[in-house]
């Protein structure tokens, strides 16, 4: 798949934000970082590899939400999904504005090194330069778990918005099921 963003970036190297191939090696990759106990917010843990690879291929016949696996010099670092707000259940919680484009972002476990000091602020840089310079969107929205105090905090230290806790409420479908879920909504406005 084409690169839809590539950026170099001064310590760091080369970021890729790539299309998901649901059908592609990478669910591999993806299945063991979703089903660690640490991705537990992700909402996927105990589900199989084929399962995942469902989902991922639901997502891209959708043309309202996108998945992208990021890449730092070829090793995949991130999974990075963005939506249409007004397509979304977060539309029931907030007033959707033109130009919004709502993300959801699961960062790769530390490599055997351990975590490299700025990388996932760097990395939330890059994903917003994509977003707001790449697709001329002109405000984020985020909406992670609320007890997902990491995520809260890298968005903030970010430039993030608070805009308090909301309920998601729960989407039952045929081809998806997301449960009722508590989140800290967030904005960054250019």
């Amino acid at each position: 798949m084409t690169d839809v963003h590539i950026q170099e970036v001064d310590g760091f190297g080369t970021f890729r934000i790539t299309p998901l191939d649901p059908d592609g090696a990478e669910i591999d990759v993806l299945h063991g970082w979703v089903s660690e106990e640490r991705a537990g917010f992700w909402g996927m843990t105990g589900i199989g590899r084929e399962d995942v690879r469902g989902i991922y291929a639901h997502m891209a016949t959708l043309d309202t939400h996108h998945a992208f696996l990021v890449r730092l010099d070829g090793t995949p670092v991130a999974l990075f999904q963005t939506y249409e707000p007004e397509a979304d259940r977060v539309s029931e919680c907030y007033t959707v504005r033109d130009g919004d484009i709502g993300a959801h972002l699961l960062v790769a476990p530390s490599g055997p090194g351990g975590a490299v000091p700025g990388f996932t602020r760097t990395l939330v840089d890059v994903l917003m330069a994509y977003m707001l310079d790449g697709l001329g969107r002109r405000r984020v929205v985020v909406e992670p778990d609320a007890r997902n105090d990491k995520a809260v905090a890298l968005f903030e230290r970010a430039g993030f918005e608070a805009a308090g806790e909301i309920v998601l409420p729960e989407v039952d479908l045929p081809e998806v099921y997301l449960p009722e879920k508590r989140a800290r909504l967030a904005f960054y406005s250019r």
